[in-house]
């Protein structure tokens, strides 16, 4: 499947009305599947959404020439630990709970688990807990490496 980049802005207009975006769009060729990973603006996703933006995708996808081919569509959610492609998503959530990697290991810390504190155009600072205390760590962002959402255990 060729040009997904286009389609990801195809279909992330076709969506916006209903207050969904598309967060990835994959094709896998071995299954023949187009995989659109979707969430609602808020950030949260349910089974009816998937079910209601299936139907809308599969219209729209059947009406183009391009996808004449037999292919599966598959619609999911990105997951609850999902990486964070864009860190300014930060900002409209309140204190979420994350996984980071770092570049450059901060007061000996290379991978930490805890709620952002701040986030800003330059810095990260997150809250976590070592043994039995509450610490915190700052970091700039380009130090980030790698940073997804993470649950509570």
């Amino acid at each position: 499947m060729e040009n997904l980049q286009k389609l990801k802005q195809e279909l992330d207009a076709l969506l916006d009305s209903h207050d969904v975006k598309v967060f990835e769009l994959n094709w896998l060729s071995s299954q023949n599947t187009l995989q659109v990973c979707i969430l609602k603006k808020d950030h949260t996703i349910d089974l009816d959404t998937c079910a209601f933006v299936s139907e809308i995708v599969s219209d729209y996808l059947d009406q183009h020439d391009q996808f004449s081919n037999n292919y599966m569509l598959e619609v999911c959610s990105p997951g609850a630990e999902r990486e964070i492609k864009d860190l300014s998503e930060l900002k409209s959530l309140d204190k979420p709970y994350v996984f980071v990697r770092l570049t450059h290991p901060v007061n000996k810390v290379k991978e930490v688990t805890g709620t952002v504190l701040l986030y800003d155009e330059t810095t990260l600072t997150l809250e976590y807990q070592d043994k039995a205390r509450k610490k915190q760590i700052q970091t700039p962002i380009e130090n980030v490496e790698f940073i997804r959402f993470a649950v509570k255990i």
